[in-house]
């Protein structure tokens, strides 16, 4: 059974180049524009990680990643932070709000590969 990654981004571009390097490795990915549509597709679909962007209109991802460690049956969801924020701050803030991993733009699809492989065996 494949392992679904939700990855919630402003870009379509950093959508596609997520998605495409995930599919290749057997990953179903579930897109999302930002963390309103990724709050709104996770109660309806098996997630088994969610990457997701910083800054992102309407709900962004700090909040969406408080709102998932808020949820008791969410809590355990491992969240990748992939973002343009790179400064020790955002990267200690990202982190404290819950994410498991924090990786920054622009990114080699090699790292964020390996990073989903330390959630999803």
């Amino acid at each position: 059974m494949k392992r679904v990654i939700l990855v919630a981004d402003d870009s379509p571009t950093i959508r596609k180049f997520v998605s495409v390097a995930l599919t290749v490795k057997g990953y179903e990915i579930i897109s999302c524009s930002d963390g309103m549509e990724a709050l709104e597709k996770i109660p309806n679909n098996k997630i088994d990680l969610v990457i997701t962007d910083l800054n992102m209109p309407n709900v962004d991802g700090f909040q969406l990643i408080s709102t998932i460690r808020g949820n008791d049956e969410l809590r355990e969801l491992p969240i990748i932070v992939l973002s343009s924020l790179g400064s020790t701050e955002d990267i200690q803030r990202g982190l404290e709000c819950g994410a498991n991993s924090y990786l920054i733009k622009p990114f080699d699809p090699k790292r964020v590969i390996y990073e989903v492989s330390k959630y999803l065996n």
